[in-house]
């Protein structure tokens, strides 16, 4: 009897697999064939269209497939997600012969630790954390330093000497956006008053619910605050919708340069400029490795300096203030100005 019963548990499993591959093939960008080597992209919530964080990941891959020959295939997390839908979507994707297979978000940390060990030839890469493993790619960025820049250019920018802060989850990672842009503006203006705010204490969602995002920024403004800068991933749509309907008011953008996404296009006269990480780049630069034979693992910090990071002047709205920008930006690379990474 027991016997039977574990041949028919095991039939169910295999059957279930087999169909789990079978739709990772199917959706596929690059091709129908799941067994195709290419990239994997595991999304964080918010997906592709965030105009922002996964995005920015997403042109990573666009420019592999473009100039690299590679396929891709990408899936994006949902809200409230446990760490087995994490590692089920990783192991999805190395099962099905993809190679890169990168986590998008620091949700990513822990699956990508426990699966990479189950697929050893296979060469994995986590966004914003760090990830023991000897075939990880761990890229972190300094987030920090980009948004001292965003502090420094909002309290230039604002009349009422009254800058805001939202932040999508209250976590390390988004205390750094938020530590940086608190320094870089109190840096400029000592005088400035600095609101800082959360979505979510530790819930996802945060980065996933711009009406959330919308209703905090429109608080601020209705307390004076006239350049808002938010960290919260696709929420923070939500945020520049709500400034953009306020006149005379700015919106600093995140992770990608949001003046230029077409999605944001209606609001783009308000987005005085952006924090820009480039995980393009990061994401690019492990794929070639993989191409190459020479898959990059360990730490990859991309910094301030090393063009990790910086500050969008797409629209012209900072051109006034460039110079202070660029001194700011020297002190910090030189190390004569160090960024805090907590509040």
């Amino acid at each position: 009897m027991r016997r039977v019963s574990t041949i028919a548990v095991a039939g169910i499993s295999t059957a279930a697999l087999a169909f789990t591959l079978t739709a990772c093939g199917e959706s596929s960008t690059g091709s129908s064939d799941s067994k195709a080597k290419g990239v994997g992209l595991a999304f964080d919530v918010g997906g592709r269209d965030d105009h922002s964080f996964n995005e920015s990941a997403a042109r990573g891959v666009d420019k592999a497939e473009k100039e690299l020959g590679v396929k891709s295939k990408m899936m994006t997390a949902k809200n409230g997600e446990t760490e087995a839908d994490r590692e089920q979507r990783l192991s999805s994707l190395a099962e099905a012969g993809y190679n890169p297979v990168i986590g998008v978000g620091f949700n990513y940390s822990k699956s990508i630790e426990k699966v990479a060990k189950d697929f050893p030839k296979t060469s994995f890469a986590v966004v914003d954390s760090v990830a023991p493993g000897k075939n990880i790619d761990s890229i972190t960025f300094g987030e920090h330093e980009g948004s001292y820049l965003a502090g420094v250019a909002a309290a230039l920018k604002s009349k009422n000497h009254k800058v805001g802060f939202i932040g999508g989850v209250n976590n390390a990672l988004i205390q750094k956006f938020q530590a940086g842009f608190e320094q870089g503006a109190k840096d400029t203006d000592s005088k400035v008053e600095i609101t800082s705010q959360y979505l979510y204490p530790n819930n996802d969602k945060g980065f996933n619910d711009p009406a959330a995002a919308k209703e905090k920024a429109k608080g601020m403004l209705d307390s004076g605050v006239d350049v808002i800068y938010t960290a919260a991933g696709l929420s923070g749509n939500g945020s520049i919708e709500a400034i953009a309907g306020q006149k005379g008011a700015w919106a600093i953008g995140v992770d990608s340069d949001q003046y230029q996404q077409p999605g944001l296009d209606k609001y783009k006269a308000s987005i005085l400029t952006s924090v820009v990480k480039n995980v393009d780049v990061a994401v690019f630069d492990l794929i070639k490795s993989v191409k190459d034979g020479k898959p990059l693992t360990g730490p990859h910090p991309y910094l301030l300096k090393d063009g990790g990071v910086s500050l969008a002047t797409s629209g012209g709205f900072i051109d006034d203030i460039k110079d202070k920008v660029e001194a700011a930006k020297k002190k910090i690379a030189d190390g004569q100005v160090k960024v805090r990474t907590t509040p």
